[in-house]
């Protein structure tokens, strides 16, 4: 990994000079845009609209409009910024790590001690540990000023950056003033469902499937060209034509089906690479399966009369 940014995080009278990496990076193809007819790829120019020249970047400044009047602000004016020049992490207070509101993190960074700061980076992170406390901090990135959560992960500190106050919306649902009556047995079901689902929390276990069947896709391209076969999976539920559905039926059904939507997840990823978009009973296998389910709950009291009228057949064999 390559470092972007070079700091040190101070609390009280102690500096940690640190290293700052991006933790996260994207998987998807990167894709670029071409022409239909004759396949040329698709480049932006910076013109200037006044001379109608392409201005390289280097000699493009940024400029902010209001009411008809227009600053433009170079990169010398940029660097007289006091946030922009200075590179300290400040930590401004500890808080109980479970205040910290999912909704208001964004970009994840790893912090790297530098090796005369090793000590002081163990400690500060062993503290973060028993204490079960995170570290909100304020820095200066790429020209704005950041509020951070500083954080444990492993041996590791973590910077995740989170959003200002006022950059987070007001959910404001007019429907969500009513609110509907649940039964207790609609309760009850829903609870026995999340717990039918519940499990320990994998990571690994997941994949992005668009992006695997975009390679594969890819892949049969450059093999066979145009003629290329396209995956399908048929994700439709038992219910995706209904608008409206009964929610003590649909938890029924949802009960009665012994492995989670987790568990079958691989299984279906499976199955979506084998089918073709020529193998048109593949696609049916799903409606198969959930109307074997279906009929299999529904049968059971008949299946087991058959057994008791078939059970003295066996024995006279």
């Amino acid at each position: 990994m390559r470092a972007i940014w070079k700091g040190a995080i101070s609390f009280g009278l102690v500096s940690v000079p640190v290293k700052v990496y991006s933790a996260t990076s994207s998987h998807d193809l990167p894709l670029h845009q071409v022409h239909s007819e004759d396949g040329g790829r698709i480049k932006y120019q910076r013109r200037c609209e006044e001379c109608g020249k392409v201005v390289p970047y280097e000699d493009i400044d940024r400029a902010y409009e209001e009411g008809g009047r227009r600053v433009v602000l170079s990169e010398d004016d940029f660097e007289l910024l006091p946030a922009e020049r200075d590179h300290e992490i400040e930590v401004v207070e500890f808080v109980p790590a479970d205040q910290v509101e999912i909704l208001r993190l964004d970009k994840a960074y790893f912090l790297e001690p530098e090796d005369k700061a090793l000590k002081p980076y163990t400690l500060l992170r062993r503290a973060l540990e028993d204490t079960d406390r995170t570290a909100i901090v304020r820095f200066a990135l790429r020209r704005k000023t950041r509020l951070a959560a500083l954080r444990v992960r492993g041996d590791v500190l973590v910077l995740q950056t989170m959003l200002w106050d006022d950059e987070v919306r007001s959910p404001a649902f007019d429907v969500l003033e009513n609110t509907p009556k649940i039964s207790q047995r609609e309760r009850d079901m829903a609870q026995q469902l999340v717990e039918s689902l519940s499990d320990d929390f994998d990571p690994g276990a997941f994949t992005d499937e668009y992006q695997e069947q975009l390679r594969d896709l890819i892949a049969q391209k450059l093999e066979k060209g145009d003629d290329a076969e396209v995956l399908v999976t048929d994700d439709s539920g038992d219910d995706s034509g209904d608008n409206v559905i009964d929610l003590m039926d649909a938890l029924e059904r949802s009960l009665s089906k012994k492995a989670g939507a987790k568990k079958k997840a691989p299984a279906k990823k499976s199955a979506a690479k084998k089918t073709t978009a020529k193998k048109t009973p593949a696609k049916k296998t799903p409606a198969k399966k959930a109307a074997t389910k279906k009929t299999t709950a529904k049968k059971a009291p008949a299946k087991k009369a058959a057994a008791k009228k078939t059970a003295p057949k066996k024995k006279s064999a």
